[in-house]
């Protein structure tokens, strides 16, 4: 079930110069992994019949891989669009800085749950170095990941970003970008961050300027402890402060929720 987020909110980011988000409320947790899934085949099958290929932006958490368990099931089902995994390059919004086998790794969970079923091709997988793969420092490995991106985009600093999810804090983070953090000023392409809140501490991101390059930004949100965070990021808020709320995909920005976390809104 789709719905604006309410006439109030709409007038405030129009005044701004800012197109108001879509908002998508589905019932329950499961639903709205379900819901995503089919839109996310949806969309990468469309870049792919425009671009030939398709470029998506994954992240972690119980949300993310819960879709990507759903986008799985659905590859098995004939009747749905058809994606050519082969042409789905993949990158991560943020990672944990830890060694490659450790269960924080969100590259880890998105294996599991969908790239090593659909055949997604090793040199399409992008994922952030580990802390146990020759880099010192999660500074190094942020340098060799705007190094990827650029080596992907050819001439400019990001590739195409088709969709690019994201989850949400409850204090209102999205990738490592965690309020007051120097993350949130930085203009670098990819950023170590240090002293996240929230374990483990050190992790590597993509800054505003990248994530805001996408086509596309998807906010999959879902539990009442979030609703706050929704209703601030919805309206939107200044990125320092409030990072959730300082993200605009280029063509659209869609928060997906579920009801709980929706409880909020003004016209929920």
């Amino acid at each position: 079930m789709s719905e604006s987020p309410g006439e109030e909110v709409a007038a405030e980011l129009a005044a701004e110069g800012v197109r108001p988000p879509d908002v998508v409320i589905e019932p329950d947790a499961d639903r709205l992994a379900r819901s995503v899934a089919s839109a996310f085949v949806a969309r990468v099958a469309a870049a792919q019949a425009v671009h030939g290929t398709a470029s998506v932006v994954l992240t972690g958490g119980g949300m993310g891989t819960a879709v990507l368990e759903h986008v799985a099931a659905l590859a098995e089902e004939p009747e749905r669009e058809v994606v050519d995994w082969t042409a789905v390059d993949v990158w991560w919004g943020d990672e944990r800085f830890v060694p490659a086998d450790s269960e924080d790794r969100n590259e880890l969970g998105a294996r599991r749950a969908l790239l090593d079923k659909v055949g997604v091709p090793l040199a399409r997988v992008h994922a952030v170095p580990a802390s146990d793969a020759g880099f010192a420092t999660a500074e190094e490995a942020a340098d060799w990941y705007a190094g990827e991106l650029a080596d992907a985009a050819g001439d400019g600093p990001v590739p195409r970003f088709d969709v690019l999810l994201l989850g949400v804090g409850p204090e209102g983070h999205v990738a490592s970008i965690f309020p007051d953090s120097p993350a949130a000023r930085d203009e670098r392409p990819v950023v170590a961050v240090h002293d996240c809140p929230k374990p483990p501490p050190t992790r590597v991101s993509l800054t505003f300027p990248t994530i805001n390059s996408a086509e596309e930004i998807w906010l999959l949100v879902s539990g009442e402890g979030k609703a706050d965070a929704v209703a601030r990021g919805v309206r939107g808020a200044p990125g320092e402060e409030f990072p959730a709320g300082a993200v605009h995909g280029k063509r659209a920005t869609r928060w997906l929720l579920d009801a709980a976390a929706a409880g909020k809104l003004p016209s929920a």
